[in-house]
């Protein structure tokens, strides 16, 4: 059903917002321009007063997907509160949790193929993403002795692989992809098991 009623000067946002809706039913790549100027209610002619194209449609989507996201983990965050490691940890629940309510999002941002590179203001959006884990891997490697302390790039990277495979193998419902348990005790045993093996957890824990 196409959307009716946007206000004059809010085209822009509109055609995001019905894009995201046809990213979550279709995928990113299962609609075309048409498709979202139809469900925003316009003609295509209107779409390229805002939009080069569909990959720059996404690209937007992809955008406000980041910012959303950076929020996200900044307020899980909190500074490091209570302790790096709880920090730490709920960055990585956050991840998750952003997923499940920003699907659309989600996949504009990393199913679509685009790069982060597109356009400046898509990659500075990924980068104050990426760059709260980061900082929170930071912090609990400095517990650790520095010749033992990985990059906390690097640290960070494993921590979003595996909150990313656990994002597409079970907390959207993958085809065939069933788990015994919830994605977030999934993903909550794999940084343990994780954490330990760097030392920064007993191994009774």
């Amino acid at each position: 059903m196409a959307k009716q009623g946007y206000h004059h000067g809010n085209l822009r946002q509109a055609l995001v917002e019905a894009a995201l809706d046809l990213i979550r039913a279709q995928g990113p790549q299962g609609f075309s321009l048409s498709d979202a100027a139809k469900a925003a209610g316009v003609t295509p002619a209107a779409v390229y007063r805002h939009f080069a194209g569909r990959d720059d449609l996404i690209a937007e989507c992809a955008r406000q997907g980041f910012v959303i996201f950076a929020d996200v983990m900044e307020r899980a965050h909190d500074g490091g509160r209570p302790s790096a490691l709880k920090a730490f940890e709920a960055t990585g629940r956050a991840y998750l949790g952003f997923a499940r309510a920003y699907p659309g999002h989600y996949m504009a941002m990393f199913e679509s193929g685009l790069r982060v590179s597109a356009t400046p203001e898509l990659a500075e959006a990924a980068r104050r993403a990426g760059a709260v884990m980061t900082r929170a891997a930071q912090a609990l490697a400095e517990h650790l002795p520095e010749n033992r302390r990985p990059p906390a790039a690097m640290f960070a990277a494993h921590v979003q692989a595996m909150s990313h495979g656990i994002v597409e193998l079970y907390a959207r419902g993958a085809p065939g992809a069933r788990s015994p348990f919830p994605p977030e005790e999934l993903l909550e045993t794999g940084i343990g098991i994780y954490l330990r093996g760097l030392g920064l957890l007993p191994a009774d824990e």
